[in-house]
């Protein structure tokens, strides 16, 4: 099977290189019309510049394709809304949106200042927040939406130095989870992609020897699948070099201790409580899965 996406217009948010970069060529490159949207920063989030969306719209521009170019802040609620405006303008209409604009502001939480929090959580969360917010109403009214978030395995599982990036990224899925239940009525899927990948801001993260095998070309096929007609609703897909999983919050069967229990109950049975023999996601136990 092949997918074409002829016809669709396309978002993608952080786009002027790495991972969001890749996504915007791919689909691009399957018929897609792009809005490239880049605030042009440093890896912090300061400063700003145009020239990586344009210089990614001439790409895409170069091959055959169709492309526009948004340097807007997904931070600042009028610059996010300029996005999708800038898409109407150009073609009417958006059918994908792609949430990958990211900053890092790494430091362990002793060290960590409430601004390095704060900017960080209003990049990737409230960013992803106001964009959404803005084609939301589109999706709607056409009956069909494609969105991706961009989680982390910071966020699914903790990493050191990053209680900010980790919040923000666990809070996308949250956002995730009540998206795809309001959505599916009007044929608007969310999903999430939690990438590990050699981009700027993890260069000084991976270990060199692993670098090669982890370029952002190898996360977009995911990312791209979750923009198809077939997209599910709902899933997080991990992407890593060749491998692909799905990771997922599950629930165990949990014991019933009256409506009596106590303190001394609850350690008396916490190994009960906290075992994950038959566990599954929400749902699927009620059903029998």
């Amino acid at each position: 099977m092949s997918y074409s996406f002829e016809g669709k217009v396309a978002i993608v948010t952080g786009a002027g290189g790495g991972l969001g970069r890749c996504h915007a060529l791919e689909l691009a490159s399957r018929g897609a019309k792009v809005v490239v949207n880049d605030l042009g920063g440093a890896m912090d989030g300061t400063g700003g510049n145009s020239e990586a969306a344009l210089a990614v719209v001439e790409e895409i521009k170069a091959a055959g394709g169709e492309a526009i170019a948004n340097g807007g802040s997904v931070s600042d609620r009028q610059g996010a809304v300029s996005i999708v405006e800038d898409a109407m303008k150009a073609w009417g209409r958006v059918d994908i949106l792609i949430n990958n604009a990211g900053i890092l502001r790494d430091k362990s939480f002793v060290k960590m200042d409430a601004d390095d929090f704060q900017t960080v959580i209003d990049v990737h969360l409230m960013g992803a927040a106001y964009v959404t917010k803005a084609v939301w109403p589109i999706m709607r009214e056409q009956g069909y939406g494609r969105i991706v978030m961009t989680t982390s395995p910071s966020g699914l599982f903790g990493n050191f130095g990053q209680t900010n990036y980790g919040a923000a990224k666990l809070g996308l899925v949250g956002f995730m989870n009540t998206l795809k239940i309001e959505g599916a009525k009007y044929n608007i899927h969310t999903n999430s992609i939690a990438p590990v990948a050699v981009t700027r801001m993890t260069e000084d993260l991976i270990p060199e020897a692993a670098q090669s095998a982890l370029g952002p070309e190898h996360i977009t096929p995911a990312v791209v699948y979750l923009c198809t007609e077939d997209a599910p609703n709902g899933v997080i897909v991990q992407a890593a070099g060749s491998r692909y999983s799905m990771a997922c919050v599950v629930e165990n069967q949990g014991v019933d201790l009256g409506l009596d229990a106590s303190v001394e109950d609850i350690a008396d049975n916490f190994d009960k409580i906290t075992d994950l023999t038959g566990a599954a996601p929400r749902g699927m136990l009620q059903l029998g899965g």
